[in-house]
């Protein structure tokens, strides 16, 4: 399993909308062409919510880097657990200078079926601070671990 990453990588995704803010759109990853998301204003900005919102997905794309982070890290530890579940909460506000943005979010982690408490907390405590997409963001991190 031993590979060597070559840098820079590009990702590629599409996404495509008629105008108006109650209609929905679509977006894609090249990788997947055929997993077609649907996307929509949440009701929170005057939109339909009839799809994930920008809100919904950034968050998620924050909540699984660290899900395949900590799974690389486990594997390379050879670490064994049952499963591992990331509930988050995003918060929206507004900066100092009145512009909204996503200001933090909270992920709350559970690690199940795990034998090496010690070393679980160790590669959570590693995870949250070299998953590439959070370290990419300035939005306010905090985490909280449960090992089971």
């Amino acid at each position: 399993m031993s590979t060597v990453n070559k840098y820079p990588m590009s990702f590629h995704v599409h996404s495509e909308s008629a105008e108006g803010i109650q209609k929905d759109w679509i977006t894609k990853a090249e990788s997947f062409p055929t997993t077609i998301i649907p996307v929509a204003i949440p009701p929170e900005f005057e939109g339909p919510g009839t799809g994930l919102s920008p809100e919904d997905l950034y968050a998620m794309a924050l909540q699984n880097c660290f899900v395949a982070t900590f799974k690389v890290f486990a594997e390379k530890s050879r670490m064994s657990f049952e499963s591992i579940q990331v509930n988050s909460e995003l918060f929206v506000d507004r900066d100092e200078k009145g512009r909204p943005w996503m200001a933090r979010i909270l992920l709350n982690v559970n690690l199940v079926g795990v034998t090496q408490l010690e070393a679980a907390h160790r590669i959570l405590e590693r995870t949250s601070q070299n998953c590439m997409i959070l370290n990419s963001v300035n939005t306010e991190k905090t985490f909280q671990f449960q090992i089971s």
